[in-house]
């Protein structure tokens, strides 16, 4: 089994942005993506220039066959389930058991949204159930919408989408935990806060209707912001030993180096800033870094090979 230069777990945005430069520097590189990224419900993306309004997919295709081009680069559609340090480099096996070993891995496998367990949510989420108001505040600026969070989230809130809209309603499922200081700020933008539990979301197709309590009252809303959990998607982080952020992601630099030598990590699996154009940009630093330390240790690709 030869070693390949590097392995990418995830070809979403950031490994296919990393799997282009390493193409474009002539490295052996193997993407293994499970197809199964976290926007694949969200109709349209936006704030990438060159492709605003566009779908994720639509997005994703249009790179992985530019990368494709490049004959140093390969694609593998499987899961990967295991992964250890092994011999200067990193071995990893596939669900369908296959093995491949590289001298780098990057991790740009995602996250998985831990949505909570009201009905309607999960049909919504991406559509009209929404995460970040720099993707999609735009499109319901000026519109009823609901805010789905609590204590200091629920704060943060109210001040941050009040930019879009100053219909704002905010939905804490339960007993209100806030501070003054959080209560005040509520106050200060005149959000009604209301702590009866959500009995279910009404929608067509995933765009919200309204939002209806347990105690028979319904809310006319066209979207919400929500703040839910993220975990890792998959266990490989925790296999290899990397260190952890205190909101669960890979702790990584820059240009995507983490605690474990060789092992670089980018995309949403390692900042909350969840882009195209983060992920894009993290792939690309996390690639380049890849490069120069290939080189500075002397490991060249037999490029006749691949010819």
């Amino acid at each position: 089994m030869n070693k390949l230069d590097v392995i990418i777990v995830g070809g979403s945005y950031a490994g296919l942005s990393a799997a282009m430069l390493l193409g474009r520097s002539m490295r052996q590189v193997l993407v293994i993506d499970n197809q199964r990224p976290c926007n694949r419900q969200t109709p349209h993306s936006h704030s990438y220039l060159t492709r605003d309004g566009e779908t994720p997919a639509a997005i994703a295709a249009i790179a992985r066959e530019q990368v494709a081009q490049y004959p140093t680069v390969s694609f593998l559609t499987n899961t990967v389930i295991n992964a250890e340090a092994s011999d200067g480099g990193f071995q990893i096996q596939t669900q369908s058991g296959e093995t491949f070993s590289s001298r780098k891995l990057l991790l740009a496998t995602g996250v998985i949204d831990e949505l909570a367990p009201i009905p309607g949510v999960a049909e919504c989420w991406g559509i009209s159930v929404l995460h970040c108001p720099f993707c999609h505040g735009y499109e319901v600026r000026e519109q009823r919408l609901g805010l789905l969070a609590n204590g200091a989230a629920g704060a943060e809130l109210v001040t941050l989408i009040r930019n879009w809209s100053r219909q704002l309603t905010l939905f804490t499922n339960g007993p209100a935990d806030f501070d003054s200081e959080q209560r005040a700020v509520i106050e200060q933008h005149q959000v009604p806060v209301i702590e009866t539990p959500i009995r279910a979301l009404e929608h067509t197709a995933g765009y919200l209707t309204a939002v209806h309590t347990t105690d028979g009252q319904h809310y006319p809303l066209e979207a919400i912001f929500a703040r839910f959990p993220i975990r890792l998607a998959g266990n490989l982080a925790e296999q290899l030993g990397c260190e952890l952020t205190e909101t669960g992601h890979i702790a990584a630099s820059e240009f995507g180096t983490t605690n474990v030598p060789g092992l670089y990590a980018a995309g949403d699996a390692t900042t909350f800033m969840r882009q195209v154009a983060v992920a894009v940009a993290n792939g690309g630093k996390a690639g380049a870094a890849i490069v120069r330390e290939l080189i500075v240790a002397g490991e060249y690709t037999d490029l006749h090979a691949v010819q």
